[in-house]
């Protein structure tokens, strides 16, 4: 009998355990293959997977416990070079493993940023340029209440890049579009130092860029108003690369 009842409640605690948690599909539109990735800024669920391959057309789901906080974004033209070292043109995390191990990918990359809150509270959600343009992507929500909007950087910036801002592929097309801070590294572009405040970090010729490309995501660091997102009451979330 004992048996029977400290069974019955494991499956109560999986079962809330499973109903607390928002479940993340992630879908590769793009007519290639690519390597989503993960890292955990805070929260709860350290275990998430931080690397996986994606094949064209293909889909995964991954659940997360909130509260948690952390971005996604893919890597693209990935291989094993002859040491047997994992490395990808863009949006690699040197971790030399499919899996990213908690490492973050290194710009210019396109990045899809949440928190989650507990007990069904409000989560706030971005799709973000602030290091720069890999590959387009769209964040949907699916469920909650509120005003749970879509958010999308649905263009590829690549075909708009400053020459001096462009990352070039081995056949020499462009894989990849850097942000102003990170191809000038200058305050003004970075809104650091001096410039650490959104009055005196308005938008730049080189931002607007970004924004006229996706107008919903970040363009830079202080975007917050046409750019953060939120949905509450338990929401899911679909991602999509390419959509």
């Amino acid at each position: 009998m004992e048996v029977g009842i400290l069974f019955m409640l494991l499956l109560s605690t999986l079962f809330l355990s499973g109903a607390n948690s928002a479940t993340f599909t992630i879908t590769n539109n793009c007519p290639y293959t690519i390597w989503p990735a993960t890292l955990t800024g805070g929260g709860t669920s350290q275990s998430v997977s931080t690397g996986f391959e994606l094949a064209s057309k293909a889909s995964t789901t991954l659940n997360i416990s909130p509260p948690w906080s952390g971005r996604f974004w893919a890597r693209s033209q990935c291989s094993t070079d002859a040491s047997g070292k994992f490395v990808c043109a863009t949006g690699d995390c040197a971790s030399g493993q499919v899996p990213c191990n908690n490492a973050g990918g290194t710009p210019p990359v396109s990045l899809v940023e949440f928190t989650l809150a507990s007990n069904n509270g409000q989560d706030f959600y971005d799709v973000s340029l602030v290091d720069g343009f890999n590959l387009p992507v769209s964040v949907t929500p699916q469920g909650g209440s509120g005003d749970c909007k879509a958010s999308s950087c649905p263009n590829n910036v690549n075909n708009v890049c400053p020459p001096d801002f462009s990352v070039k592929g081995s056949d020499g097309s462009v894989i990849a579009c850097k942000s102003a801070c990170l191809a000038l590294n200058k305050p003004e572009y970075c809104c650091s130092g001096d410039f650490a405040t959104p009055d005196k970090c308005p938008p730049n010729t080189y931002s607007k860029i970004f924004k006229d490309q996706c107008p919903q995501a970040y363009s830079y660091a202080y975007d917050d108003k046409t750019s953060t997102f939120t949905c509450s009451g338990g929401a899911n979330y679909a991602i999509t690369f390419c959509p």
